[in-house]
């Protein structure tokens, strides 16, 4: 069993609050009266067991995981390949260049790409 705890009666976003997509997305899923549990990982350090398994319940790579277009990232950091530890240390010292939101519900999990992508949860 991983260490986030899903379930099937509401919807785990993990987000950034400085995010406009994430903003739109938490809107959205409270004006359809989705039950929310919101995890602002600005807030919230993620620990490296939780950044596995979203990268896991996701079907992707940790490195993938990570936002290389955004300014924090282009400004701290070059394109390399680093190893898995590496690109959880960058994730949980600038959780900012995460890929995100990221909604959970059972055994569903989705990168929000568009806000209404949390009805699809």
């Amino acid at each position: 069993m991983g260490e986030i705890a899903t379930s099937n009666r509401q919807i785990t976003l993990f987000y950034s609050s400085k995010s406009v997509r994430a903003k739109q997305t938490l809107a959205y899923a409270k004006a359809e009266g989705l039950p929310i549990l919101e995890i602002d990982i600005l807030k919230t350090k993620l620990t490296g067991t939780q950044i596995t398994e979203l990268a896991e319940k996701l079907h992707l790579k940790i490195e993938d995981l990570i936002n290389q277009e955004h300014p924090a990232y282009t400004s701290h950091f070059e394109h390399h390949n680093f190893s898995s530890n590496d690109w959880i240390k960058m994730i949980q010292h600038n959780p900012k260049i995460m890929k995100q939101p990221i909604a959970l519900r059972g055994d569903v999990t989705i990168l929000v790409e568009t806000p209404t992508d949390i009805i699809k949860i």
